[in-house]
């Protein structure tokens, strides 16, 4: 999940740097498109990883 947490930790630093107040990370993840995901999940198999995420 070093993917996702890089992300938010980007969008953190954009929120600060515009004076915004993030939301939390369980929040972040839910608002990830399908296609966020899918992509993390393709990226995790091809280096070996075994945990998928799915948000329901």
């Amino acid at each position: 999940m070093t993917d996702y947490r890089e992300g938010y930790d980007f969008y953190r630093q954009v929120c600060k740097k515009h004076g915004l107040e993030p939301i939390n990370f369980h929040y972040y993840i839910l608002n990830l498109s399908q296609e966020q995901r899918d992509a993390y999940n393709e990226r995790a198999k091809t280096l070996g990883g075994q945990i998928e995420y799915e948000v329901s």
